[in-house]
């Protein structure tokens, strides 16, 4: 045997230690048959372990890859509240989705749990992705008991707030990795706030709240148990479990809700006794959605205007949503004022082209607050969308006279001979009388209403007839800057242009309403204003916000105000005056009506001890928005303001303070004015319209006193300028209405001192 042949059989006898069996030499059996298919022990543990790795890994890839995004625009809109006066009557909602945020404080806490019972039980004690969540879900669903999805709150409200409705599995991975981070970053009861403010209920209602009011009629604060469980029932199927749409779903709705009480009962949420007292709640009826029509749009464009004016909230703000508006409208003096403008002006109506014209508007306020109690835009909003309570493009009239008198007590003012300017100081109140400065006349020359002359007059008589001649030739006594300067201190928004001019007499310049509303509001309350408001609380997601300082400053002399309110009130109570209508309402009253020239509005600007109103009748075409004349409209020869803006006004005033005790002007007027009330004719006879003036002059008494001066001499000159003659008090007004304010127009030099140059405007 030669040497290869030794070693080969030395080798076939050594152990193989590759072979297994350890160092004993025993060889592993070979796998046969199906063994053959399994994996080793080796093999089981290596793949275990892959997938382990690739799953730890994706998931760290996907927890740094995901982030939390801003919030999906949907989920953030909201829409404003608006409130009347008593904090609880809604007036409407604007905005296209009906959600208002609250916070979980603000949802009375069984409604909470409720909501936790129907879609969560283990939401404060799970994590963020609940397995246990999904397993439930998937055996509530197979038994009968409602669809759930497996999600926890947070994976809902991270699908609500963050993503959509899409179901992608994209989205739903989104979803788990931003529901774990959000688990990390906010608490419990932030997630919890979140998902009821998102989620949906039906009937258009987003969040608990928008939710409890459109179902109950309540704020999330005072659900009952049953109504909190009903809402609650709502989130497994909104539109099939309102039952007021499907009272088919009746048996299916109240299965839901008793599971909804019976996890409250085994949670500990709710005892046993509790539950059981516990009935199937009444679900009112759906409301028709609030709309801008009525008088709802002119509320909310006026509020909202304020709420930026004043800058409360700021316009893109606002548009956001989310605030609950309390207004100062009180709605049984609001409807008050609709119920008299549809009585003495729209049931007026002819089919007259002048007819179509009639437009109208009114603000009412509370001079002891300032709150503007009732605004009246116009018939509808939807019809009309332009609000006449606002509109400052129309002249005021012989609205404005009141204010030069109380300019000429306020700063001690004379005439030309240096007399003391007081209601018993006489003037010339011939028509077209020119005005005189301290050198002469001053280019101006007002016509009086149909051209008549009433000859040397009193003041206070020249307001009873509203002599424009005598009011023309005051503003150049006193100053027309210091009437002006009156005007500010009254309330008038320095954004109304008042000419520096005696045309200023003939309210010859754009004012709305609610601007001469708070000058006659300041007048009622003893020259005291109280900058006026529409809004007495304004909230968003529980935080209140701050309003503007209001309080009140004596502004003008409380003398030059009653001495002023004092004459008004002649203006009602005297035969023949122009605002008897007032009498109608059965208060003591004070006011002054006005007329624009070309009888393009009418206007009864007057006040109680109570309420200061304004009613205004306008003239305005709709197919091209020019001012228009109101002769032959509602069926009347020429619109006075002592005729339909006067009855307004009685009725308004006679129906908001029905119930109040009646309370007297308790006046300090000038020293030698009577606080007495006028003597009045026999009620039989008093008109109720504004009487059609005559053309001729009155007869004057042998013993009428010596008019001033200013009021006798005449004019070396003829006046260089002057209107034209109408049959209405004058003043220029342009044939379209501008966008803004009325520009002032000419009608004489600058009175007062002279330093002023005097140039028309």
């Amino acid at each position: 045997m030669d040497d290869a042949t030794v070693r080969l059989e030395g080798q076939v006898g050594e152990p193989n230690p590759t072979a297994g069996g350890g160092g004993n030499g025993a060889a592993r059996p070979r796998r046969t048959g199906w063994r053959r298919l399994l994996p080793t022990w080796r093999m089981a543990t290596g793949s275990v372990l892959t997938v382990l790795l690739v799953v730890i890994g994706g998931f760290f890839v996907g927890y740094t890859l995901v982030s939390i995004p801003d919030p999906n625009a949907a989920a953030v809109a909201q829409n404003n509240v608006y409130l009347y006066a008593d904090g609880r009557t809604e007036i409407t909602r604007d905005g296209a989705v009906n959600r208002q945020n609250v916070p979980l404080s603000e949802v009375a806490r069984t409604a909470q749990y409720a909501v936790l019972s129907a879609e969560d039980r283990d939401f404060y004690h799970e994590s963020a992705v609940s397995p246990k969540a999904m397993v439930r879900a998937a055996w509530n669903t197979a038994t009968g008991k409602g669809r759930q999805s497996g999600s926890t709150i947070t994976q809902q409200y991270v699908k609500n707030y963050y993503l959509d409705q899409n179901r992608t599995a994209s989205r739903k991975i989104k979803e788990f990795f931003i529901a774990i981070k959000l688990d990390r970053n906010e608490s419990k009861d932030q997630i919890l706030e979140g998902y009821l403010n998102t989620s949906y209920y039906g009937r258009n209602a987003y969040g608990i709240q928008a939710a409890s009011q459109a179902y109950f009629g309540k704020d999330a604060a005072t659900l009952t148990t049953a109504e909190g469980a009903y809402l609650a029932t709502l989130l497994n199927a909104p539109s099939e479990y309102d039952l007021a749409a499907h009272p088919e779903n009746t048996a299916v709705a109240e299965r839901r809700w008793n599971y909804v009480l019976d996890g409250m009962v085994k949670e500990g949420w709710l005892t046993a006794s509790e539950r059981g007292a516990t009935a199937f709640p009444s679900v009112r009826k759906p409301k028709p959605t609030a709309s801008k029509a009525g008088q709802r749009g002119y509320l909310i464009e006026a509020v909202n205007r304020y709420l930026t004016d004043h800058r409360i909230v700021d316009a893109d703000a606002l548009r956001s949503g989310g605030y609950r508006i309390v207004t100062t409208i009180q709605k049984p003096k609001e409807d008050a004022l609709v119920k008299a403008a549809r009585d003495n002006v729209w049931r007026r109506l002819g089919t007259t082209r002048a007819d179509s014209y009639v437009r109208a508007g009114g603000v009412s306020i509370d001079p002891a607050t300032g709150d503007v109690v009732a605004l009246y835009g116009g018939i509808d909003y939807t019809k009309q969308y332009v609000s006449s309570a606002t509109n400052a493009t129309y002249q005021p009239g012989s609205t404005f006279k009141p204010v030069i008198l109380a300019s000429a007590v306020q700063h001690d003012a004379r005439t030309l001979d240096g007399e003391t300017i007081t209601p018993g100081t006489v003037y010339d109140g011939d028509s077209e009388r020119p005005v005189r400065g301290p050198d002469g006349p001053v280019g101006y020359a007002p016509e009086n209403e149909d051209g008549r002359s009433y000859g040397p007059v009193t003041v206070t008589e020249a307001m009873d007839k509203s002599v424009n001649s005598v009011f023309a030739q005051m503003a150049q006594d006193v100053g027309t800057r210091e009437v002006i300067d009156t005007a500010r201190d009254l309330g008038l928004p320095d954004d109304v242009e008042v000419p520096r001019t005696p045309a200023m007499a003939l309210g010859a310049f754009g004012a709305s309403p609610l601007d001469l509303a708070r000058v006659y509001a300041t007048l009622a309350n003893h020259g005291r204003e109280v900058p006026y408001s529409l809004v007495l609380k304004v909230s968003k997601g529980g935080d209140t916000l701050g309003l503007p300082s209001r309080d009140p400053v004596q502004s003008v002399p409380r003398q030059a105000a009653d001495t002023t309110t004092a004459v008004l009130r002649s203006v009602v109570e005297s035969p023949g005056a122009t605002a008897v209508a007032a009498q109608n309402s059965g208060w003591p009253s004070a006011a002054k009506t006005g007329t624009a020239e070309g009888d393009k509005a009418a206007w009864f600007a007057g006040y109680t001890p109570k309420l200061a109103t304004v009613v205004a009748v306008l003239g305005l075409n709709p197919d091209n928005g020019h001012q228009e004349s109101l002769y032959g409209a509602l069926g009347l020869p020429r619109v006075n303001g002592g005729g339909p803006p006067g009855d307004v006004w009685a009725q308004y005033t006679a129906d908001a303070l029905r119930g109040v005790a009646q309370q007297d002007f308790d006046l300090e007027p000038q020293s030698g004015v009577s606080t007495a009330e006028p003597a009045s004719p026999d009620p039989t006879d008093t008109p109720t319209t504004e009487p059609t003036p005559s053309t001729t002059p009155p007869t004057v008494p042998a013993t009428a006193p010596t008019p001033t001066t200013p009021a006798t001499t005449p004019p070396p000159t003829t006046p260089t300028t002057r209107p034209p003659a109408t049959t209405t008090e004058p003043g220029p007004t342009p044939t379209t209405p501008p966008p803004t304010r009325t520009p002032p127009p000419t009608g004489g030099t600058t009175g007062g001192s002279g330093v002023d140059t005097g140039a028309p405007q």
